[in-house]
């Protein structure tokens, strides 16, 4: 992870990433991070315009000004290593300009802090830590709190649909090099999708070969909802990250088939590492 990028609203779970980010890149050679605060400007009518655009300017330098303050104070509070950080304040859609960013910038990954969502909200809008790992073409790291100590054990779990996702699985290898851990790949039994575990686990262990996976275990676990079940596994076999491959499905798609990978991230306090499956359209 030479380029890291933090999407930072300068709330608990910003600075958290902007703290993991800065450890990451102290592992990597020249490793640099990119802090980038985002502000979305409410859309202002008025039959004469040209007050409405001075009141926009006039807001957007006091925004700016503001922002490059918390700036100042987040890396003299931080930063004890001197990691070279490069700050960016922005205006527009949230998503659209980490997107962008990402790839004007040759961003490696993407490290940033969610509050998650539950309920109704997460139904009609969902958090924007979704929807960066939804469109990102480059893996995104997801946490809500600060990870005290090294990546011990990642957790992979696998439906052997992706198979042919030969991307997904060199970065994953990646990762696993990276953090120096060990890889549990886990295949979830629920009722939908039951298969006998000899079989499964042959299936599995041929995957494992074939991809050339090192310092590895094979398990399945069975539980009636596969995300419980993720969630579950990974504190028995005291899992410090959750792999997974995700879609960019959007509107009625998204709605009625969803995102595994995308829940996880709402749901469960785990970090939470996700990578763009190559053959999905990134949606806007």
């Amino acid at each position: 992870m030479k380029k890291i990028l933090v999407p930072c609203d300068f709330s608990m779970p910003s600075l958290h990433a902007f703290q993991f980010a800065l450890d990451a890149a102290a592992k990597s050679s020249n490793g640099i991070v990119h802090v980038l605060h985002v502000i979305e400007l409410p859309v202002l009518h008025d039959s004469i315009l040209m007050p409405v655009l001075t009141f926009e300017q006039d807001l957007m330098a006091e925004l700016r000004e503001k922002a490059e303050k918390e700036f100042e104070i987040l890396l003299t509070k931080y930063n004890k290593n001197s990691i070279t950080v490069i700050t960016e304040v922005q205006f527009g859609k949230i998503s659209d300009m980490i997107r962008q960013y990402t790839k004007d910038h040759a961003i490696d990954a993407i490290i940033m802090g969610s509050h998650g969502a539950t309920g109704i909200r997460e139904f009609f809008i969902g958090s924007n830590a979704e929807k960066v790992v939804r469109q990102a073409t480059v893996p995104v790291l997801v946490l809500k709190n600060y990870y005290l100590g090294p990546i011990k054990n990642i957790v992979f779990p696998n439906t052997l649909e992706t198979e042919a996702q030969e991307d997904l699985m060199m970065k994953v290898k990646e990762l696993q090099h990276f953090f120096n851990a060990h890889l549990h790949i886990v295949w979830i039994n629920t009722p939908l999708n039951f298969t006998s575990d000899s079989v499964t686990r042959k299936r599995l262990e041929q995957f494992a070969k074939r991809f050339q996976f090192k310092n590895y275990t094979i398990s399945v676990y069975s539980h009636v909802d596969p995300e419980e079940g993720i969630i579950e596994f990974a504190k028995t076999v005291d899992g410090s990250m959750i792999a997974m491959g995700t879609h960019s499905r959007k509107g009625f798609a998204h709605m009625m088939h969803g995102s595994l990978t995308e829940s996880l991230v709402n749901h469960t306090d785990m970090l939470v590492w996700s990578y763009t499956l190559k053959g999905e359209p990134v949606v806007a």
